[in-house]
Formats: C-alpha cells, structure tokens, sequence
C-alpha cells in the first residue's frame, strides 16, 4: 500500500497470481473466494471494493433519473454490495449474489440483512424462481474475469435474469474486436456483447466512458431492454 490508498498495480498482480493458480487446477470460479479470504477484511486487497457505488454506474443512473418505484432489481457478482445497497437507496426491492460466501458475509455486516436479500449463488445455478423474475438487473466487471470459453454462457445466464420489458445494465471495460487478451480481467469486445442480443435482448444505449488513465481500456456502459 501507498498512503493508505491501493497499489492498485500490485493488487492486481496478486489478483492475477490467484487466479491462474486457480484456473490451472482446473477450478475457474474458485478464486474469488479464496481472494476474500485472503484480504481477511482489508478492502485494499479488493481492487473493485470501493465502499461506494460504481461511478459509471452511478453517473448512468443520475442522468437517466433511475428510480425504483418498488421494482425488483438483481445484482450479478455484488462483491461487498456497494451497488446494491446503493440501489435499496434508489427505491428498489434489491437481491443480489456472489459466488464467494466470504464476500456475502462481509456485504452482510457492511450493510445488514434487512434491505438486500443478499444470496451465495453461483451464476449458472440460480433459483428457478429468479428466472424471468427482475425488472432491473445490472451486471458490473464481473463477466469480464470469467475465462474467455465461458464468456457466452454467462452472458446467456445474465440476460435470463431479465423480465419482458425489464432492463439490464451492464458495465465493461472495453477492447476492440481484433485487441489481444492480456491478463484478468478480459476486457469485453462489442463482438462478446452481441450475445446479449442473441439471448434475446435489445440494445438501447451504448456509452463510452474515456479512460482516466494512460494505458487503461475505456468503460463501456450498455442499457439492453427485453421486449
């Protein structure tokens, strides 16, 4: 650490370590886990967590007046559940998942268990009944750190979270079509994003966030629409 804030680089590193530690062994998924465990707390070592809602997210939601009326809302790979709570704040009925246990325990004491039904789920085995079951569901980074030959079928099992005229959310870094893949996270190409439209959703909007930093990829902020 530097001044308190994130080695971001160096956090990252160790992210990466984890990760190709895990995917040798043939387990994909298990590192998410074993990261919030390993930060044992410490959200310096979470290079995603930053207590606050996510500011592309954020910035989307103030200038499209998002509100939620009461409406259902679902949040694929919450993390700490910064982006859920920050949803509760928005007026909607908020679930939200993680494949980490670790990390729904800390959401739960972050946050409690009275505004967000927060769940440990593993994205290809939800419930049946949540299936079709959201009018709002938002998807941030976590497609991305997924390995490349799953990529379609997280994006099928995202898009079957989503009610007829629902809507999803989703926040990517982006890459060009032809941009080779370095190390996690996978930014996401327009290419992997047209498979939301082959799971049956709509395009509606399309923004694109310029990198703060040099050598980092832009974020891509996707609104999609269930007919």
């Amino acid at each position: 650490m530097t001044n308190g804030k994130k080695d971001i680089e160096a956090v990252r590193a160790r992210v990466g370590e984890i990760a190709s530690e895990y995917n040798e062994r043939g387990d994909a998924m298990g590192w998410f886990d074993a990261l919030y465990k390993e930060a044992a707390g410490d959200t310096e070592m979470i290079p995603w967590a930053d207590l606050e809602p996510n500011p592309y997210f954020k910035q989307w939601a103030e200038t499209n007046g998002l509100k939620g009326d009461g409406r259902k809302a679902l949040v694929v790979g919450c993390g700490l559940g910064d982006d859920a709570n920050y949803l509760n704040d928005l007026g909607f009925e908020v679930s939200a998942f993680d494949l980490s246990p670790t990390a729904i325990e800390w959401a739960k004491k972050l946050y409690g268990t009275e505004k967000v039904q927060f769940e440990v789920m593993n994205l290809f085995e939800p419930p049946r009944g949540w299936i079709g079951a959201f009018d709002f569901v938002l998807e941030i980074y976590t497609i991305q750190p997924l390995p490349i030959e799953m990529r379609e079928d997280a994006i099928d099992a995202v898009a079957r979270f989503v009610k007829d005229r629902g809507e999803l959310v989703v926040v990517t870094r982006g890459r060009e079509d032809d941009e080779p893949l370095d190390q996690v996270p996978w930014p996401l190409s327009r290419k992997d994003l047209s498979r939301f439209q082959v799971s049956g959703l709509q395009q509606k909007d399309f923004v694109v966030c310029p990198a703060e930093n040099d050598g980092e990829p832009d974020r891509w902020v996707i609104t999609y629409a269930k007919a």
